[in-house]
């Protein structure tokens, strides 16, 4: 039986995201970018507690690369960069848009600054520049309101220190042979690393352990 996926090399895996077999390089090159794998995946897990030397090395530059980006904050300030961003990872646009580079950098700016006028006790909501944008400016919010709901203390200043390296990463971190979603991807191989290959993290500085839903 031929795979499920190219149609052309031989299945010789069960995959149970598609229901049928495909072959290993369709298992090994589309595993949690074309295909939603689930996470009881036998070869899922067998890739991430035996990762190919390629994708350490890929995951060493990716670490590096961020790394300028975030080394300033403190662990509270880390735990909530990467929830932020797993929030933009699974964010869905409405209709076939999707989001680049430049809408990250824009809905954190904006939303960076929101909280750093609620921080000086002025109440005043700076708007983002593009539709897509602001789509995610919502999502965002509702994320924050329901971490606080849940008991999490995050102050405005706090966020808006994190949205802003979220900004500098999006606007910064794209090379001249790379395309408009270089750090989305980035962030994407990072997020879903292998247990002990995440992001290497500063040492907390102030305000202790930030508990997260």
């Amino acid at each position: 039986m031929l795979c499920a996926s190219c149609g052309q090399r031989k299945g010789r895996r069960d995959c149970p995201a598609l229901g049928r077999t495909i072959c290993p390089v369709c298992c090994g090159t589309k595993r949690l970018v074309e295909i939603r794998c689930p996470g009881d995946c036998v070869y899922l897990a067998s890739a991430r507690e035996h990762p190919a030397a390629v994708v350490r090395k890929q995951q060493e530059r990716d670490v590096a690369r961020l790394l300028p980006t975030i080394q300033h904050l403190t662990e509270r300030q880390s735990q909530l960069f990467f929830l932020l961003q797993s929030a933009i990872a699974g964010h869905q646009p409405d209709g076939f848009a999707r989001l680049v580079d430049a809408d990250v950098a824009d809905a954190a700016a904006a939303l960076a600054s929101t909280l750093e006028t609620a921080a000086r006790g002025v109440i005043y909501e700076h708007a983002a520049s593009s539709t897509l944008a602001h789509g995610l400016v919502t999502a965002l919010k509702a994320l924050l309101a329901r971490i606080r709901e849940q008991g999490a203390r995050v102050f405005d200043g706090e966020a808006a220190i994190v949205l802003r390296a979220i900004e500098q990463g999006a606007r910064t971190l794209k090379k001249p042979d790379e395309g408009a979603t270089a750090y989305l991807e980035l962030m994407a191989r990072l997020l879903t690393a292998v247990p002990g290959s995440e992001p290497a993290r500063p040492e907390p500085t102030a305000g202790g352990s930030l508990i997260l839903p």
